[in-house]
């Protein structure tokens, strides 16, 4: 999924700010790091919610798909001499990087980087120009390769699932017209399409590029598959009392989180109408009430914590549950290598 700074997130549309980690208190709370547990970030980015472990006494196993945050992130390594090591992987393969005895936390900070933001090469903002790319990991299938090549059926199941674009099916037919005579090759060619075909309104508060762009960003990382992963990878990876904190920005993403650790709770589920199926043995304890917003003074702070929801779990002594990804419900979209081929 996502290389995420562990601060902040941004819209498609997101301009530059300073990298603040986003609900830093509550992470930390809901961690409890401290001399001898070994915590992984799994969404390292410029090291936010790393350093803030790594200061509360914590060794850091810190993970990020993007080369750029792992090669930024190496003056840290020396500084902390021995306590961080960081790898250049997807965070949905974190269960290979546990030590033997397992994990005492795994934190997740999903999205988009204002890293990534801020560099237009990287093509995730039309607010700036630039190739459109929008790969974390530099590689593989970009946002030119989904806009120029995907059937019109594909690119409307796109927008309107993991953007929720209304005017998907107008919006996917314009781009097939468009590209025909002329492919699309930069972020402001896209956007200025888009805003073409679904002019902004005076009470329009986002552009109306924004949510064509997100969907387009999710699918080209596999985005939330990635978040699915990841959570079965950290049921696996953590010990016993060992702690999972993931915040996320969209609801798509909160709503995977907040069904995984219901599935986990081991509750009986049934209704009146079905048999009651039998309880099984709950693999995460909640902490806490459950779900955990940004203050209003953060928000005032920082922009980007608005959306941010912090949900977080214990491992208990039962052994993991299989990795079933028909739990969230996810859409069947045409796969990547579909449309890169």
């Amino acid at each position: 999924m996502a290389a995420n700074l562990g601060e902040g997130h941004s819209d498609a549309n997101g301009g530059s700010v300073r990298h603040i980690p986003v609900l830093l208190d509550g992470v930390l709370k809901a961690l409890e790091p401290c001399h001898g547990k070994v915590i992984l970030d799994g969404t390292f980015g410029a090291g936010g919610y790393t350093r803030a472990i790594l200061d509360a006494g914590a060794d850091v196993v810190a993970l990020d798909r993007d080369p750029n945050a792992i090669a930024g992130g190496q003056s840290m390594v020396a500084e902390y001499g021995g306590r961080l090591f960081l790898h250049h992987t997807e965070f949905s393969s974190l269960a290979d990087f546990a030590p033997d005895g397992g994990l005492d936390g795994v934190v997740l900070d999903i999205g988009v980087s204002s890293m990534q933001i801020d560099e237009a090469e990287r093509g995730f903002s039309f607010q700036r120009n630039g190739p459109l790319d929008m790969r974390m990991s530099s590689s593989g299938v970009s946002a030119a390769d989904v806009v120029n090549r995907a059937k019109v059926s594909d690119l409307i199941r796109i927008f309107g699932f993991l953007g929720e674009e209304k005017h998907s099916g107008r919006i996917a037919r314009a781009i097939e017209k468009r590209r025909l005579n002329e492919p699309f090759q930069t972020t402001r060619d896209l956007a200025n399409l888009i805003e073409t075909v679904n002019p902004r309104k005076a009470k329009d508060k986002i552009h109306p590029a924004t949510r064509v762009f997100q969907a387009l960003r999710i699918y080209v990382n596999d985005e939330l598959g990635e978040l699915a992963q990841a959570l079965f990878a950290a049921e696996r990876a953590l010990k016993p009392g060992g702690r999972l904190v993931v915040v996320t920005f969209h609801s798509l993403e909160d709503r995977i989180v907040k069904k995984f650790f219901s599935e986990r709770a081991g509750k009986a589920s049934g209704s009146r109408h079905l048999p009651m199926v039998e309880a099984r043995q709950a693999t995460f304890e909640p902490v806490g009430k459950g779900m955990i917003a940004a203050s209003e003074e953060e928000a005032e702070l920082n922009p980007r914590a608005r959306s941010a929801k912090l949900r977080a779990g214990i491992r208990t002594m039962a052994p993991p549950e299989r990795a079933d990804m028909t739990i969230f419900d996810l859409p069947d979209l045409a796969t990547l290598e579909k449309i890169g081929g």
